[in-house]
């Protein structure tokens, strides 16, 4: 198969040369007639030399590199590549009898920019980033099972809100594979329903699952606060390790319902958990100090680095405002999961509110996310969670 070329300028090619997966608009001095979005395409340096085929995609990234060899992109390519991502997790083990969901492919961390797959029991959620990945999504479905040896049997993709406006239009969410009625999952011997229909992400924040674990080790005989808690996460494992009291707090009225359903699932009829659907800032204006354990995961503050000043500001006064009410002795989880927020502006606008609040305060841990998010060392752009567990005095 002949794929049509890309020229770089001129010193454009050295971030390939130490094998970052991206290359960005100003970087073409020219290119091919013909090539349409979605097509793979060869990269060549100003004299001509081969440097890397990826998908071609209108935009500030141009071009997402699947290889830095001169490969084919066929079957072969995507069973080979979804292979490795599977012996990754296999080493893991994250597929038992008390746990069977995690994430397959973590995009670049995986050498498949683009593409997202997340497990749940024998379901499979896809979605594509890119409009290349979007046109190969039955390939990757369907060599995906192969891979998966039985442990997959429905792949639902579910890409509307991840493509271009004009591809979203085009996209619909749907099973490619398989169909399955069946909500339910496993993370560590705890049930929770999935919402892969209509759920932010692929239904569930899988990244979270040792950071859930390690709070649950904080619980003992707490009041708990989970702020921003989408399907109640957190919740549960607070409960689990023997809160005594958790209050769950999100705007989404749709995910207090979750998160009301899974604490029922999980501890039915048990009076330790309330859910408010409520704005964060009002609901912590509004509280005394009841809590000693407040666990702070928003929505990404800055999607792009316009946002950034506005998300720090953003972080400063949310985490202000828990250092004000939490009680002293108290435990803070606290995140951020915006990629352009890097782990020292997080820290610093953590430290702000710190100091803001006048309280003595001690970092215990410094989160991100697990080994099945894993980060390409060429790639740092690839770490996006960080998080802090903190002990105020």
């Amino acid at each position: 198969m002949t794929y049509k070329n890309i020229y770089l300028k001129k010193g454009k090619e050295e971030s390939l040369r130490r094998f970052h997966p991206w290359i960005f608009s100003g970087a073409i001095d020219h290119m091919d007639d013909g090539i349409q979005e979605g097509d793979v395409v060869r990269l060549l340096d100003n004299q001509g030399a081969f440097l890397a085929v990826g998908h071609y995609q209108q935009g500030t990234i141009m071009v997402r590199v699947l290889s830095f060899e001169d490969a084919i992109i066929d079957r072969t390519f995507w069973h080979q590549r979804l292979q490795m991502a599977y012996d990754v997790r296999k080493s893991l083990n994250l597929q038992r009898d008390d746990n069977n969901t995690f994430r397959l492919v973590h995009g670049e961390g995986d050498f498949l920019p683009g593409l997202i797959i997340d497990c749940y029991g024998d379901t499979a959620v896809m979605q594509a980033h890119s409009v290349g990945i979007h046109r190969e999504r039955m390939v990757i479905a369907e060599q995906l099972v192969k891979v998966m040896e039985g442990s997959i049997r429905n792949v639902y993709y579910k890409s509307e809100t991840t493509l271009t406006a004009r591809m979203a239009q085009e996209t619909e969410n749907q099973f490619l594979i398989g169909d399955s009625a069946a909500d339910v999952a496993v993370e560590n011997g705890l049930r929770f329903h999935v919402d892969w229909l209509k759920g932010q992400k692929t239904g569930f924040f899988v990244d979270q699952r040792e950071n859930r674990s390690l709070l649950e080790q904080y619980a003992k005989d707490r009041k708990v606060l989970n702020m921003f808690c989408y399907t109640g996460g957190f919740s549960f494992y607070a409960m689990r390790g023997g809160a005594k009291l958790v209050h769950s707090v999100d705007s989404s009225a749709k995910a207090i319902e979750l998160t009301n359903a899974n604490v029922q699932m999980n501890f039915p009829d048990d009076a330790r958990h309330t859910a408010y659907c409520d704005d964060a800032f009002r609901f912590l204006n509004q509280s005394d100090n009841t809590y000693d354990l407040i666990i702070l995961d928003p929505p990404a503050f800055a999607k792009h680095r316009g946002a950034l000043h506005n998300a720090l500001k953003g972080y400063t006064r949310l985490n202000a405002r828990a250092f004000e009410i939490i009680k002293p002795g108290g435990i803070l989880f606290t995140f951020s999961c915006s990629q352009v927020v890097s782990k020292e502006q997080f820290r610093m606008a953590v430290f702000t509110a710190a100091a803001q609040s006048g309280r003595r305060v001690r970092i215990l841990h410094q989160l991100h996310q697990p080994a099945d998010h894993p980060i390409n060392i060429y790639h740092p752009e690839g770490e996006y969670l960080k998080g802090l567990v903190l002990y105020v005095e």
